[in-house]
C-alpha cells in the first residue's frame, strides 16, 4: 500500500482555528496518531473545506476573525451530522451551552490536555460510526439492553422508573456526547419543563445512587459543570 493510499484510509479531522500556533501544534499532535488533517484558518474557509474534504470530525475554534463559531455551527448542521468539537478559551458556561444547543457535539476549553483531546476525538468518531446505537450497551460494568428495557450493574439487576430509564437510554443513545440540561429536559419532559433544571437534577441524583458504585464520585453519568451530563463509553 502506498502512502498515498494509507493516507486516504486514515480518518480525517478538519481544524478550524485562526491562531497558526494551535493549527501546527494539532497538526503535530495528530499526524503522529495517524489522523489525515486539513487546516482552515477562518469560518468560510472551513465552511467551504467541511464540503470539500468531507472529514471525520471538526475541531473548530469559536472565536474566529470573520464568522463567530456559532454560525459556523449552524451551516454546518443545515447539511451535515459531522461530529463538531468545540475548542475554545471562552469558558462560560453560556458559550457551552451555545455551541452544544446549536450542534456541537462535544466543548474543550483552552488549554487542553492532549489525552483529553485524543479521547474526545476517538468518542466522536466511534458515534459517527454507528448510525444507530447497539441494543446493548456495556460499559464499566453497567449494561443497558434497549431491547429489552433491562439495565444491570456487574450482572445485578437495577430496578429504575420510567423517568430515569428514559434518562438513562437518551444517554446511551449520545453516549460520549455532552447533552445540556435543555436538551435532557426537552427530550424526556417536554419544552414545558425547560426552565425546571432541579427537576432534572433530581432524577439524575437517584438514577446515580443505583447505577453508581459511588455516586458522589460516578464513573457513569460524567456532569459538566452548569451544561449538563455525558455518559462514558
Amino acid at each position: 500500500m502506498t502512502t498515498e493510499q494509507t493516507a486516504e484510509n486514515l480518518p480525517r479531522i478538519l481544524v478550524v482555528d485562526d491562531e497558526l500556533a494551535i493549527r501546527r501544534f494539532l497538526h503535530t499532535v495528530l499526524s503522529s496518531e495517524e489522523f489525515s488533517l486539513h487546516e482552515a484558518e477562518n469560518g468560510h474557509a472551513g465552511l467551504a473545506s467541511a464540503a470539500a474534504f468531507r472529514p471525520d470530525v471538526i475541531l473548530l475554534d469559536l472565536g474566529l476573525p470573520d464568522l463567530d463559531g456559532i454560525e459556523v455551527i449552524n451551516r454546518i448542521r443545515e447539511w451535515s451530522p459531522v461530529p463538531i468539537i468545540v475548542l475554545s478559551v471562552r469558558d462560560h458556561e453560556s458559550d457551552k451551552v451555545a455551541a452544544l444547543d446549536a450542534g456541537a457535539d462535544d466543548y474543550l476549553t483552552k488549554p487542553f490536555g492532549v489525552g483529553e483531546l485524543l479521547a474526545r476525538i476517538r468518542a466522536a468518531l466511534r458515534r459517527s460510526l454507528q448510525q444507530t446505537p447497539e441494543p446493548v450497551f456495556s460499559s464499566n460494568g453497567l449494561v443497558v439492553d434497549l431491547t429489552r428495557r433491562r439495565v444491570t450493574v456487574d450482572g445485578a439487576d437495577v430496578q429504575l422508573t420510567p423517568t430515569e430509564y428514559d434518562i438513562l437510554r437518551l444517554l446511551v443513545t449520545h453516549a460520549g456526547k455532552v447533552l445540556t440540561h435543555g436538551q435532557i429536559l426537552k427530550q424526556v419532559w417536554g419544552i414545558a419543563y425547560l426552565e425546571q433544571p432541579h427537576v432534572l437534577r433530581v432524577n439524575v441524583s437517584n438514577l446515580r445512587r443505583k447505577i453508581e458504585a459511588d455516586p458522589s464520585r460516578p464513573r457513569h453519568i460524567i456532569t459538566e459543570p452548569g451544561v449538563g451530563y455525558r455518559l462514558t463509553c
